[in-house]
């Protein structure tokens, strides 16, 4: 026979047991959202990225719309338009390959370069940065580019 004492030392001990077991599922529960909150972050800014650089350097692309994709496009936009007319240019396409998320504005890049399906500039790494809620190739590593091809936009001095 169990004492009266006995039983609600038991009691007592599994209510204690109980309410850890409650604090510890809220403890979690509150750290969470945090947690899953910094990579679903980390997992839209990674496809981002990934989506806007690769719409950047596919040929097919129109000018304007890359001026849209690009750190102060609009300063680009005479060259990304002469630069559209080549027939290299429009047969170009990327593959990015990595995102590194340096904060939460800029990215390390690496990406291969390939025109007519064969690599042209491979593992090559630049940087995007977050403007304005958008994930943009940046002024340094689209200027890096095109001096690779000779070129020197204005907008790069």
């Amino acid at each position: 026979m169990i004492s009266s004492n006995s039983h609600r030392g038991h009691h007592r001990t599994r209510l204690a047991l109980g309410s850890l077991v409650v604090l510890g599922t809220l403890a979690m529960g509150l750290a969470a959202p945090s947690a899953f909150g910094a990579a679903a972050r980390s997992t839209s800014a990674t496809t981002a990225i990934k989506t806007n650089w690769t719409l950047f350097f596919k040929g097919t692309t129109p000018a304007a719309q890359k001026e849209k994709l690009l750190q102060d496009g609009s300063k680009f936009a005479v060259f990304l338009k002469a630069q559209a007319k080549s027939s290299a240019a429009r047969a170009t396409t990327v593959k990015v390959t990595k995102v590194h998320l340096m904060s939460t504005t800029k990215a390390k890049v690496t990406y291969t370069i390939y025109i007519n399906h064969l690599p042209a500039e491979p593992n090559a790494t630049g940087t995007a940065v977050l403007h304005d809620g958008t994930w943009l190739v940046s002024k340094a590593s689209f200027c890096a580019l095109v001096s690779l091809e000779g070129a020197s936009p204005g907008a790069c001095k």
